[in-house]
């Protein structure tokens, strides 16, 4: 008899123009005597009055700025939950108000709330047993589907690589259209084309199935109409943006990412390169996986005039290549999708070396 895998969604979701509004009222029935309620946030608002004044503190709440100049590091996440854990003892809950790296760092440290050790200890696959603080996600960007996958993305002493576990996913998500308006042209960009990436890698995986595709199918069409054929991106391209990130992520839940996740993980590691541009950096040299989508994706690309980085490899070491090919090696379950269980005949080191160089 086939096991399926029984994971876990967003237990509650809450979508609409002004729905952050709903913040307080959404948060009052978890809110415990004495535990605050935490709020991560992109420092990218610190000072920003129009949003921050917004956010529904009461009795002891806190809010932490957390900077996004590099992606969650696990050394950060304990950093966070250690000086929580000594200030308040337990919390109400955490909430994260920000791009993907705000959502992941906020489903981090609501795990580090209640499982001891280091966050680096449980980078890995369902490695958490206990469940987490209660953990909500209200993005501010749209793309990478981190509201509603089962990861939380970490760079670690030894890799970089996610707390993929049944008690990461929020347990509510707020998606306000109005957030996100406004975002730099080029990190919309980037974050639109991780959500395009995992769609085109879901759906021409091993791993697909109909669950996965019904998911992936619409997300790619959403991210298709607003990065190809509309002209003027307008509060209907943030709806339907924001719709495509919640599509695509749910499109990986069953299935899994490809070619230039695995890779982009090891620039991720060694060179520190954000996961929505490290992503579009390698895709852009990937025609031998993806040929359609590498070929939409080079549209994409000229029509919103983006500039993807080159020769960010040029200088480095042999020992530096090698960091970035155990990295990516190790994201088995990724290949696997990509290519098959035989994928090791073709994704040797000295293949990932070719293809680092070229990026």
């Amino acid at each position: 008899m086939t096991a399926f895998k029984n994971f876990p969604m967003v237990k509650m979701v809450v979508y609409g123009r002004g729905s952050f509004a709903q913040t307080a009222e959404i948060l009052a029935p978890q809110r415990k005597a004495d535990a605050p309620f935490i709020f991560i946030v992109d420092d990218f608002f610190q000072g920003k009055a129009e949003l921050i004044n917004r956010i529904p503190l009461e009795g002891k709440d806190k809010i932490v700025f957390a900077s996004t100049a590099d992606e969650p590091k696990t050394k950060q996440v304990d950093a966070i939950a250690k000086e929580l854990k000594d200030e308040f003892g337990t919390v109400s809950g955490v909430i994260g108000i920000g791009g993907g790296s705000m959502l992941d760092l906020a489903k981090a440290v609501a795990l580090m709330m209640t499982n001891p050790g280091s966050s680096a200890d449980y980078q890995g696959w369902d490695l958490v047993k206990v469940p987490g603080a209660y953990h909500v996600g209200i993005p501010t960007l749209s793309g990478t589907g981190a509201e509603v996958s089962r990861t939380t993305v970490l760079t670690g002493p030894e890799r970089k690589l996610g707390m993929n576990s049944d008690y990461t996913p929020f347990d509510q998500i707020i998606l306000d259209p109005e957030l996100i308006k406004g975002a730099p042209k080029n990190q919309r960009f980037y974050t639109g084309m991780d959500c395009y990436i995992h769609c085109i890698e879901s759906l021409t995986g091993t791993y697909l199935n109909t669950f996965s595709q019904s998911y992936g199918e619409k997300a790619l069409e959403l991210c298709e109409e607003i990065f190809l054929k509309k002209d003027v991106w307008d509060d209907d391209s943030d709806d339907k943006l924001m719709m495509a990130s919640y599509h695509g992520g749910m499109s990986i839940a069953y299935s899994q990412v490809g070619v230039a996740h695995a890779v982009s993980y090891g620039l991720g590691f060694l060179l520190g390169t954000k996961h929505g541009i490290g992503n579009c950096i390698v895709f852009d040299h990937l025609e031998e996986f993806y040929p359609d989508g590498v070929r939409d994706f080079k549209a994409m690309v000229d029509k919103h005039e983006i500039h993807i980085p080159k020769g960010i490899c040029a200088n480095l070491t042999d020992e530096q290549f090698d960091k970035m090919i155990d990295v990516a090696m190790f994201m088995a379950p990724l290949w696997e999708n990509a290519l098959g269980k035989n994928w090791k005949d073709t994704i040797t080191r000295k293949k990932l070396r070719e293809m680092y160089e070229k990026m």
